[in-house]
């Protein structure tokens, strides 16, 4: 049988072929979901997890060092492993990056479920299992920041990033301290299978997410270039850049004060303020509340003050909340402190990772966050050493004068090297 075709539809077909093709529907609302979702889950496995293993380790064994080194064993790959991953996360699929870390959880879970239930749980197996899920936290968080500008459009990453930091807090601070305390209450096997199932669910939810996540591959014939080299390039992009630089520096100055107000507190707040357990419960939820105030405000601040105001209330809001203990024992006034310092910290994250993902390239994005939060989280511990010392020598009072002042200081370089314009080009829709 013969077809024929008549003028109309020649017309029809030559002006479909010029009709240019319909862009494909944007995956950002659909992938921020996704991102914000897994933030949740795998932060509140988290949270559980940072609870569980030092609990376990007092079960295994009576020294107090040996206790700590539970703790230890999560945090020390950030200082032993970060820049490594870095390199790692610029090179590989991101996505894919996030299941291995998820599989090394759920491997490094799932020994100490198969030691718990079986009695043969040791402190050796406790830390390895720690070491490995330590490094898992750095990989999934170096690739999961980097992965953000991939799967989110410009404009939707101020609200997907507040809600990652939202959610992130309530996984560390309220939700997972207090879900793991019940689990393990409830039994040892009962929690480590609770946290293997939740790291799964987590890892489950990244199939939804939608594009390309791999970094831009090299130009073909470019020159190998040695680990080292590209580790050098992610700190030098860090150092170079006044806006990143201060960022950076500023950052780290904050963890140092936190960490010396996080050390002392639980001392003062016995001593000097004469708190209960319950009362210091309370003071330490205002640093969580503060969190959650400032995640879900945040997008409302930056229009009303502007990304600029809002990350110098967070310099504002530290200042007052190691002042305030060293000028009054009032619990409330405190716990006031705390709240501010916890909203300005949470103000600070989101409009410094919506800068990071504008502003530094996506080939560079896994090794400059992997410095930059080496230097950050190096800092922390510094603090906390440095406060006990000089609390010792001059009291916890003059600590948190000196710290508040350390705090203060940090506003000048950073209203000097970060203007507006910086910040609302990184915002803006």
């Amino acid at each position: 049988m013969s077809s024929t075709t008549t003028p109309e539809r020649t017309g029809q077909a030559a002006h479909s072929a010029r009709r240019p093709a319909a862009a494909p529907p944007d995956p950002s609302r659909r992938n921020g979901a996704v991102l914000i979702g897994f933030t949740a889950v795998t932060n509140l496995a988290d949270g559980v997890m940072r609870l569980a293993l030092p609990l376990l380790a007092v079960r295994l064994t009576d020294s107090p060092a040996l206790v700590t080194t539970a703790s230890l064993a999560l945090t020390l790959p950030w200082l032993l492993t970060a820049l490594h991953i870095g390199v790692v996360v610029d090179r590989f699929d991101r996505r894919r990056l996030l299941w291995l870390a998820g599989g090394a959880r759920l491997a490094a879970t799932g020994g100490l479920f198969a030691a718990a239930v079986t009695g043969h749980l040791t402190l050796g197996r406790l830390l390895a299992a720690g070491a490995v899920l330590g490094i898992a936290d750095v990989l999934a968080a170096t690739a999961g920041s980097a992965l953000v500008p991939a799967a989110v459009g410009r404009e939707h990453r101020p609200r997907v990033n507040a809600w990652m930091v939202g959610a992130e807090t309530v996984g560390q601070e309220f939700a997972g301290p207090f879900v793991g305390g019940l689990l393990l209450a409830a039994g040892t096997g009962l929690a480590l299978g609770a946290i293997g199932v939740t790291y799964a669910a987590g890892a489950l939810l990244l199939v939804l997410l939608a594009g390309r996540f791999r970094p831009a591959a090299p130009t073909p014939g470019t020159p190998k270039v040695p680990v080292n080299t590209r580790i050098a390039e992610g700190l030098r992009l860090l150092w170079r850049d006044p806006v990143l630089r201060t960022l950076s520096l500023t950052a780290a100055t904050l963890n140092a004060v936190w960490g010396a107000w996080l050390a002392l507190m639980p001392f003062h707040a016995h001593q000097a303020m004469g708190l209960g357990p319950g009362e210091y419960g309370f003071l330490l939820s205002g640093l969580g509340i503060g969190g959650l105030v400032g995640a879900a405000t945040v997008t409302w601040l930056n229009r009303l003050l502007g990304p600029r105001r809002a990350m110098l209330a967070d310099l504002l809001g530290t200042c007052a909340m190691t002042a305030l203990p060293a000028l009054t024992t009032s619990l409330w006034a405190v716990a006031a402190g705390a709240f501010l310092g916890g909203m300005g910290g949470t103000l600070w994250a989101v409009n410094s990772r919506t800068l990071t993902q504008h502003k530094v390239p996506d080939a560079l994005l896994g090794r400059y966050t992997a410095a930059s939060r080496l230097l950050c989280y190096g800092a922390l511990p510094i603090g906390t050493a440095a406060a006990g010392l000089l609390a010792e020598l001059l009291g916890t009072r003059a600590v948190f004068a000196a710290t508040s002042a350390l705090a203060l200081a940090t506003v000048l370089p950073f209203l000097r090297r970060v203007k507006a314009a910086d910040l609302a080009g990184a915002s803006a829709s």
